[in-house]
């Protein structure tokens, strides 16, 4: 962990400590109330949610109005599901009725609008514009505050959220909040215990297909992530990333009771109990108790193989 200098909070990646750091810098200051914010992004969300008079999003459930898109769809929830437009040939539901007159489409629109470069049809116009993008590569939605574009407008609106920090959607049964509905979904499988993805090799299953692919790996010794300064690969962009660190040094996760530093947060958390005195292996033949799984094989080896010998 990176800790900032002024006020001590903690940080995982550097990135966000330099984000962190305009808060004290004053950079992105706020004229009306004085508050300092990381980013323009975070200040023009501030003055939009605290400042702003103008409240162009509107509930189609109540008469209340917003001044983001975010903040309405955290409004929805206030509403039960039993309110919702229900989808009568899926299980999606909407709050708005035209938002599900849209949807109808899919399973009864007529699909006469047709790519000339691939099979894809459509039912509407719109939907066969923003399906071109993927041909032509165009990214006409711009993020102003890094230098990533996207072709859909909902694409961008996602991604803004890594810069505000905005996480609309809340899990109903824990304290979580996600930034996507499709993170939400996946979340809600740790309470349901529902795990649909599973494994044609072996009885494994998981709660979402990235893990699934990721399992697949260890089937197919598929190795994608290459180290472009030496000859390792590795099967997830994890385990190249920390590798990483070995040609960089980059030590980022540090003690907080010692100066010692760590390239994995695996190795601090083992370290820790040099301080901690934590000792969770135990000895199942003896009772004994070690810190580290490795200190517990040796007493394996050395005392009680040799007992087994002299039986």
């Amino acid at each position: 962990m990176i800790s900032c200098s002024q006020c001590g909070k903690c940080f995982s990646h550097q990135s966000s400590l330099d984000n962190h750091m305009n808060v004290h810098a004053s950079k992105y200051k706020c004229t009306e109330c004085g508050k300092c914010w990381r980013s323009s992004c975070e200040l023009a969300a501030h003055n939009r949610r605290s400042h702003s008079t103008e409240k162009p999003f509107s509930s189609s459930m109540c008469d209340k109005a917003f001044s983001e898109a975010g903040l309405l769809n955290k409004h929805t929830l206030v509403h039960p599901q039993h309110e919702w437009s229900k989808c009568q040939f899926c299980s999606k539901a909407f709050v708005r009725s035209k938002d599900l007159n849209m949807h109808m489409t899919v399973h009864i629109g007529d699909k006469s609008y047709k790519c000339h470069l691939c099979d894809a049809v459509f039912c509407h116009s719109a939907a066969l514009k923003m399906h071109m993008r993927v041909h032509t590569g165009d990214k006409p939605y711009k993020c102003h505050v890094c230098e990533k574009a996207f072709c859909e407008s909902g694409s961008l609106n996602k991604h803004m959220r890594i810069h505000t920090g905005d996480k609309p959607y809340k899990c109903h049964m824990c304290d979580k909040a996600f930034s996507t509905s499709g993170g939400q979904n996946i979340h809600m499988r740790v309470h349901t215990g529902d795990k649909p993805y599973k494994c044609t090799t072996c009885e494994k299953a998981f709660s979402d297909s990235g893990s699934l692919s990721r399992h697949t790996r260890v089937h197919t010794r598929d190795k994608p992530y290459r180290c472009h300064m030496c000859d390792k690969a590795f099967s997830t962009s994890g385990g190249q990333n920390i590798h990483m660190r070995v040609h960089t040094g980059d030590r980022p996760y540090k003690c907080t009771v010692c100066e010692k530093a760590f390239s994995e947060y695996g190795t601090l958390s083992r370290h820790m109990r040099v301080h901690t005195g934590d000792k969770p292996y135990k000895c199942s033949l003896c009772n004994k108790n070690f810190s580290h799984s490795n200190s517990l094989q040796q007493h394996k080896h050395k005392v009680h193989s040799s007992e087994r010998r002299q039986l």
